[in-house]
């Protein structure tokens, strides 16, 4: 019996960037969403951002609150002296539970330190810092960072990208295709050693828990295959790319994240990947009473 459907779109593309599969709607503008981080994290990078290693994988997250994404947000404010006070991201409590349950015993209300974009909102007060540009309107689509990284984003995905919303977190948001976002992610997976775009890369294969969890699929991904960079967004997003070329991106239509994974782990396996991985994310089970009764499964490819 199928008990629910998620639809959705694919775009996968070949090691000479060439689209080898598209499913539903991969020219039709959307919001990446924390998919963009990397692409941020780059555009920062250019701009002259002092971070590498595990910070500069934590300026490109989506953490989970635990205690040293927390303390790594800080980390990076301190390299430029600065005060968490001055972070403009919507306050929140870690993402993930056990870390919220803890943070919560503590004392703590919902913060911008806590909240899963942190780390990136740290990053671009450290890079207005280095420029002497003003952080009191960092997130202006006018301020000349968010100008950067619209053009480095633009760049990257080769195409023309649409004009900015507002993501969850209040930074500047800009549309594209999957195609599009698919391309960003083959260029940063090709970026020319000691570019910005392989630094953020080598940085979230090293560290991909600092992008973000300890326990997060995206983290399991990386960790388990080769040469594979990825990062997920809010309303059903996921992009990854692989050092030979191969790029793939999706988006759940009704923003459903457990189908993201699932699909992520089909269009891998459709990209030529094979790994013992995939087998659970591509078939996670429904549970009742404890108990698996069924599964999740990937259609359509």
């Amino acid at each position: 019996m199928v008990e629910s459907r998620h639809h959705g779109s694919v775009a996968a593309l070949g090691p000479d960037g060439a689209v080898i599969r598209a499913v539903g709607e991969t020219d039709t503008a959307m919001y990446p969403r924390s998919a963009n981080k990397p692409a941020q994290a780059a555009a920062m990078l250019r701009c002259g951002l002092p971070l590498d290693g595990e910070l500069l994988a934590l300026a490109a997250a989506s953490h989970s609150g635990e205690d040293f994404h927390i303390m790594g947000a800080r980390r990076i404010l301190a390299a430029a002296d600065l005060d968490e006070g001055l972070l403009q991201n919507t306050p929140g409590w870690p993402l993930d539970e056990i870390a919220m349950l803890a943070y919560a015993r503590r004392g703590h209300e919902k913060s911008s330190i806590a909240a899963d974009c942190s780390g990136k909102h740290a990053a671009m007060l450290v890079t207005c810092a280095v420029n002497g540009w003003n952080v009191d309107d960092y997130l202006t689509p006018e301020h000349p960072l968010q100008v950067a990284i619209h053009d480095t984003i633009e760049e990257l995905a080769g195409e023309p990208v649409g004009p900015p919303g507002v993501d969850g977190c209040g930074a500047p948001l800009f549309a594209m295709t999957l195609t599009g976002l698919a391309r960003t992610f083959r260029a940063l997976a090709l970026g020319p050693p000691d570019s910005a775009e392989r630094q953020v890369v080598e940085a979230i294969r090293a560290h991909p828990q600092w992008t973000s969890g300890t326990l997060r699929d995206e983290a399991r991904l990386i960790r388990s295959v080769p040469n594979l960079f990825t990062k997920a967004g809010a309303e059903g997003v996921y992009a990854a790319a692989l050092d030979d070329g191969r790029a793939v991106a999706l988006k759940i239509a009704d923003g459903s994240p457990r189908a993201r994974p699932v699909v992520m782990a089909a269009a891998l396996r459709l990209l030529g990947v094979d790994h013992p991985v995939l087998d659970d994310l591509t078939h996670p089970a429904v549970l009742g009473g404890g108990q698996p009764v069924g599964e999740i499964r990937p259609v359509g490819f």
